[in-house]
């Protein structure tokens, strides 16, 4: 088995396994276990005050952090930030870290959905729901890999601790809107959107340390960095 293979299975696959198995098992918890245990027993409550509170212009505000989560929209702001990045800093270890992170986000979230059955909260949904289980929240999880991974990569290259903190309120900001919109518009519980932090939270680190490692080679020939191969002299 080549180099290659092994540190794909290692640092992604294997990870990306785990996190799957993490989320079914958070999911099992909520909707079984702890189905009618403290704080899952008030989460109805949150869901029912939060549309008691519906405003026409919260509605609107509401509407466009949920359409900026959209599958569509993922897509296409991901495809774009990808090629800007590659087009600004001419090599692909960021676009492809970003882009994996977003499809293992995804990933999960679609497995874990086919095997957790959690009904949406028992008030009006503002949104046509999707033939998925309320848990976890796919735009939650979607805007937390995508915005926290671009923080990231924004981050690492700001020369000043006011511009790094300046990068991540900003980003931090859409996932969070999200999060409180997909509650909001009664498509979600609070566990469910908690459960997504997590989901796209975990993918951005296992992408970084996958692909962002600048100490890692992939290849046949992997070695630390500042080690060189031997080369002998009949070689």
């Amino acid at each position: 088995m080549s180099d290659t293979v092994v540190l794909i299975v290692r640092r992604v696959l294997l990870p990306v396994s785990l996190l799957f198995g993490l989320m079914v098992l958070l999911g099992m918890l909520v909707t079984r276990v702890f189905a009618r245990t403290w704080p899952f027993t008030v989460e109805d409550a949150v869901n029912r005050e939060l549309a008691a509170d519906r405003t026409g212009g919260w509605n609107d505000v509401s509407l466009v952090f949920s359409t900026l989560a959209s599958t569509q929209m993922i897509v296409v702001v991901t495809v774009l930030v990808a090629l800007a990045l590659r087009l600004w800093l001419k090599r692909w270890q960021e676009p492809l870290f970003l882009c994996a992170a977003v499809t293992a986000q995804a990933l999960v979230f679609l497995l874990t959905t086919l095997a957790i059955d959690r009904q949406r909260p028992a008030v009006e949904h503002m949104d046509v729901s999707p033939p998925t289980s309320s848990f976890p929240s796919g735009h939650t999880s979607a805007a937390v890999a995508l915005y926290v991974g671009i923080a990231v990569l924004m981050a690492v290259r700001a020369r000043s601790t006011g511009a790094k903190v300046a990068w991540w309120t900003l980003l931090l900001m859409v996932p969070l809107g999200v999060a409180l919109t997909r509650m909001y518009r009664g498509m979600h519980h609070p566990s469910d959107v908690v459960a997504s932090f997590l989901n796209g939270g975990t993918c951005v680190a296992i992408m970084a340390r996958a692909v962002l490692d600048r100490g890692l080679r992939w290849g046949r020939a992997t070695l630390p960095t500042g080690r060189r191969p031997v080369v002998s002299a009949g070689s």
